[in-house]
């Protein structure tokens, strides 16, 4: 692919339902910015049930018999929190919808951005924003009838890495791009450490306390030892992100009965999916993990069909970005003039209703302040008539 290909029909063959191929897969090569022997620290997890104190660590690491093991470093959910941003960057922020929601709170205003949701399209502050009937119907005409069009043309990356509007409509998306990063054969550390504390040493008159527990730790006025908790992992063998492009997924996609119409969102869909999995990575995951491209491996692109044959697939930043542009130009995405607004005072006339009522608000349609009082219209209806006496005799 070079750069002068920007044609927006250049992939067709792989957007069309008889094509063979099943998905772009990408593997690349990391290490630590200080060396490839350094520690790192991968995310800690909450002990699970049933597990002995003594043997978790915090770290998400699977040891086999044959004395390998492997490492989470960043999760699926992760990646795509730390992919999905890049659209609201100037270079582009012209792909997609900029969406921005319009919250007040105690006298103050904030603006968030649908890319920060944590549930994305489907997420509360969507739902019981001035957004939310538009993409309430955006899902219900995916799910019955298989349309992703107006939910493209309003929240592209709800496509792109998923969403499940699971308290509605029901509608589910699976991922199209999917990344992860492990590392293997690694090696555990732990570490200690003490607070000290001088006011406590002032007002006991010399040593302060030494205990973990109690008012005197709470408020900074004892010494607090740590001792053989998690530090951090080194990494014999590789650390190493694996993404996927599925192709199958983004061949899912239909918009209105019009054959182009399909295929002009395929396209932009798959623009990007380019641009997602092409963009320069965050280097900094978390305090103590940082990661850059090994420069002795160059990421490894390839193309994977049906039936199981490889090509390779070699692609750079630019060229998804050329081609992104190319896409969304043809799909015609347009820009929103006004944030929307979340309603805060209809959370809690939602909150006050009973945990039926909030079934049948999802049930029957987005919910507003209409639906609520049509909901309570019916509620009262039906306690009159069981309130109704019946006549003598009768």
């Amino acid at each position: 692919m070079s750069n002068k290909q920007v044609n927006v029909n250049q992939f067709d063959d792989w957007l069309k339902d008889e094509s063979d191929v099943a998905a772009l897969v990408m593997r690349q090569r990391l290490e630590p910015v200080e060396g490839k022997d350094a520690v790192i620290f991968p995310p800690t997890y909450a002990k699970p049930e049933r597990t002995k104190e003594e043997d978790w660590t915090g770290y998400n690491i699977d040891r086999f018999e044959d004395g390998t093991s492997v490492c989470q470093i960043d999760s699926v959910g992760s990646q795509a929190n730390r992919m999905e941003p890049v659209f609201r960057r100037e270079k582009y922020k012209h792909l997609i919808p900029q969406v921005i929601i319009r919250a007040s709170t105690e006298g103050k205003e904030r603006m968030i951005d649908i890319l920060d949701a944590g549930h994305r399209a489907a997420d509360a502050i969507v739902r019981f924003s001035t957004l939310g009937p538009e993409l309430h119907e955006a899902f219900r005409v995916y799910k019955d009838d298989g349309n992703a069009e107006p939910l493209a043309r309003i929240a592209p990356t709800s496509i792109l890495f998923g969403s499940w509007d699971s308290r509605a409509t029901q509608a589910k998306l699976p991922r199209i791009v999917r990344s992860v990063i492990r590392a293997f054969n690694v090696k555990e550390l732990h570490r200690s450490a003490q607070y000290s504390t001088v006011a406590g040493e002032i007002l006991e008159g010399g040593d302060a306390e030494v205990t973990t527990k109690g008012p005197k730790a709470e408020l900074g006025l004892a010494h607090v030892p740590s001792v053989l908790t998690h530090g951090g992992i080194q990494v014999l063998g590789e650390i190493r992100r694996d993404a996927t492009l599925n192709f199958v997924a983004v061949r899912a996609l239909a918009a209105s009965s019009d054959g182009d119409s399909s295929l002009n969102l395929r396209r932009y869909i798959l623009g990007l999916a380019l641009v997602s999995l092409t963009a320069p990575m965050e280097s900094s995951l978390r305090e103590g993990c940082q990661l850059v491209p090994d420069p002795d491996h160059a990421a490894e692109w390839k193309l994977v069909r049906h039936d199981g044959t490889r090509q390779d697939f070699p692609i750079t930043h630019d060229q998804a970005v050329a081609f992104a542009t190319a896409a969304a130009k043809k799909f015609g995405v347009q820009q929103r003039d006004t944030p929307a607004t979340f309603d805060s005072g209809l959370v809690n006339i939602v909150l006050g209703l009973s945990e039926a009522d909030h079934k049948k608000l999802f049930k029957q349609g987005p919910i507003t302040r209409e639906a609520i009082k049509q909901l309570e219209k019916e509620a009262s209806k039906r306690n009159k008539s069981k309130n109704v006496k019946p006549e003598a005799g009768k």
